[in-house]
């Protein structure tokens, strides 16, 4: 058992590929965010290093907008680490772009597509209550 969990969030309205886009880029979040909770490299039999992984299991959640947003609060009032991605990131074409986008948001009504969260296990576990975890 871990005393920290992962959850990363994923509006259910979109088409597979945004899905498994936004998930990639917030798994690269909590890994920045959270670099204690990456392992040691690979090494192959022949000696060929990979770079690490995470050293504890992640759980993907899919949710609609407004189940976004209370995970987003919920997140927030139990100081996570989060990362988020904002639907009009999707339009950007860079990295500034997207950080110039995600400042015009709303704070209190942002357009979230997904959240990844880090953090006790207990403030996770009420973030994504009654969430489904995705199929």
């Amino acid at each position: 058992m871990f005393d920290t969990k992962i959850a990363i969030l994923v509006r259910n309205d979109l088409p597979m590929w945004q899905r498994l886009n936004v998930t990639a880029f917030l798994a690269t979040g909590i890994a920045a965010a959270a670099p204690e909770s990456l392992g040691a490299p690979y090494v192959d039999a022949s000696g060929q290093r990979y770079a690490s992984l995470c050293g504890q299991p992640i759980l993907i959640f899919e949710a609609d907008l407004a189940g976004l947003q209370a995970a987003h609060r919920t997140g927030l009032a139990r100081e996570l680490t989060m990362a988020a991605y904002v639907f009009p990131m999707f339009a950007t074409g860079h990295d500034e772009a997207n950080r110039q986008v995600f400042l015009a948001e709303d704070a209190d009504n942002m357009d979230l597509v997904g959240i990844a969260l880090r953090g006790p296990r207990k403030g996770v576990e009420k973030a994504t209550k009654g969430l489904m975890l995705h199929s």
